[in-house]
């Protein structure tokens, strides 16, 4: 009798416990390979967690084409990721979970209870149930000599030799959650060239407020305005005055525009519409109408319903001949230009912007550089904003890492 002998399972470690790596730990789990999952920080999923405080935004119910336009100068490669697993594919998968979904009014779809946390309690059980090994403190610190990889443990560190790697790291912000872009020099060091990270979906510094406007109105939200850079077309929405200068989910749809016209001029001006539903000569009208013996003030919140934050804002950015000619004062309510110098710091940021080079790659989302090593989610060189865009790419990624890691090996046995 012949005995036929048996091949060991294949082994591959996932690098990275956010929703790339989760999702990449599924797919290959499926396929049959046994998996290790390390994760430097105690527990798994914690930025996924804090994007789920206030309302988890999973992904989002607009068209196709609109929906892909979010990913700007990566839309092509986003594309690619998104072809098998869409918004409509993400959302079929999290019912699977047993979490219902519903899409809000803006479009934006969450879990019916609004949290993250019971989705992501549902996946780390299918996973277990998969067999999927986590490793909690388990920080990766590159290859030795021998091309195993390095572990920190607390049990010390590890030599981990493995068939292949897939690298969900992600990207530069929130560094106390995990992502704190320390994987940049090891890949680096090993050959492979990496964008700069920058601040994406963030906050921006003017020069400096005045005392008064910083110290009255920092947190004040500016509600029902509209923004824009220079020939570029306006975007409804509101934002937050800060003591340095703005920030909020206005600013954050802009953010990549504004970033890269600081990056090129050093400085961007954007312009702030007061008022985005009143036309310019109705407002003109009202405005050129006597005031008589009233304040300005009075007269801005009279004729034009300006006061508080909006006020103050346009006292502080208007020159004093402004307030003197009607029509004037009008176009600049219109379009009050706010300069701005720098980017928030890189961890304040939502995400971030930079990484692994699509070009690094190839379509199965291995370096080209390192055959075996495989890369997905936010560590990769594009960006877009919030409204479940973000997620919805990182998940694809990590489906299409994993298949790709599956395949690879699969012509690897042969």
């Amino acid at each position: 009798m012949t005995t036929i002998a048996q091949q060991p399972p294949l082994r591959v470690a996932i690098i990275g416990g956010g929703p790339a790596g989760l999702m990449a730990a599924e797919v290959l789990a499926r396929n049959g390979v046994q998996v290790a999952l390390y994760d430097a920080m105690p527990s798994v999923g914690r930025k996924f967690l804090l994007a789920g405080v206030g309302g988890m935004n999973i992904t989002h119910a607009e068209a196709k084409p609109a929906f892909l336009s979010r990913y700007g100068q990566r839309q092509a490669a986003v594309a690619e990721l998104l072809q098998d697993f869409d918004a409509d594919a993400l959302r079929a998968w999290i019912h699977d979970l047993g979490i219902d979904t519903f899409v809000g009014t803006s479009g934006r779809v969450f879990p019916t209870d609004m949290k993250a946390a019971p989705l992501l309690r549902a996946w780390l059980k299918r996973l277990r149930e998969l067999g999927v090994q986590i490793h909690t403190r388990h920080r990766w610190l590159g290859w030795d000599a021998q091309g195993a990889l390095r572990i920190s443990s607390p049990a010390g560190e590890l030599a981990v030799n493995t068939d292949a790697t897939l690298l969900a790291l992600g990207g530069g912000s929130w560094a106390r959650l995990g992502s704190d872009g320390a994987w940049v020099p090891l890949l680096q060091a090993r050959g492979v060239p990496i964008a700069p990270l920058q601040a994406s979906n963030c906050g921006f510094d003017v020069a400096a407020w005045s005392p008064f406007l910083r110290d009255k109105f920092a947190g004040a939200p500016l509600k029902n305005v509209s923004l824009c850079l220079p020939g570029a077309a306006q975007r409804l929405g509101e934002f937050v005055l800060t003591a340095s200068g703005i920030e909020g989910s206005l600013v954050y749809a802009l953010s990549a525009a504004i970033r890269e016209t600081i990056n090129q001029h050093g400085s961007a001006t954007v312009h702030l519409d007061l008022l985005p539903q009143t036309a310019l000569n109705k407002l003109q009208a009202a405005l050129s109408k006597p005031r008589g013996s009233q304040s300005m003030a009075k007269h801005l919140h009279r004729q034009a319903g300006i006061d508080g934050v909006k006020a103050a804002l346009l006292r502080e950015q208007a020159s004093s001949a402004v307030f003197n000619d009607p029509a004037q004062l009008a176009s600049t309510l219109k379009a009050l230009p706010i300069e701005l110098i720098r980017p928030r710091p890189l961890d304040e940021a939502i995400s971030t912007a930079g990484g692994v080079p699509f070009e690094q790659l190839d379509e199965h989302l291995m370096l080209k550089q390192l055959p075996g090593t495989f890369c997905a989610g936010e560590m990769l060189d594009w960006e877009a904003p919030t409204g479940g865009y973000l997620l919805t790419a990182c998940f694809a990624s990590g489906r299409t890492a994993a298949q790709g890691l599956h395949d690879w090996l699969q012509s690897q046995a042969q």
